[in-house]
């Protein structure tokens, strides 16, 4: 019974890293596909948006 609980427990900790590197792998894809005036147009919208100023 306690092997099931360490093995649930193991599952249940390793789906959010194997969820991050997915997500991570697919924002450098995307981002290695776009143009880089559309890259830095959004880079430059977020910074707007976060506050940060950037001029």
């Amino acid at each position: 019974m306690a092997t099931r609980t360490v093995q649930a427990e193991a599952q249940s900790s390793l789906l959010p890293i194997i969820f991050s590197a997915i997500i991570g792998i697919a924002v450098i894809f995307v981002s290695g596909h776009v143009q880089a005036g559309a890259l830095h147009d959004a880079a430059h919208d977020v910074r707007h948006a976060t506050g940060f100023p950037c001029h």
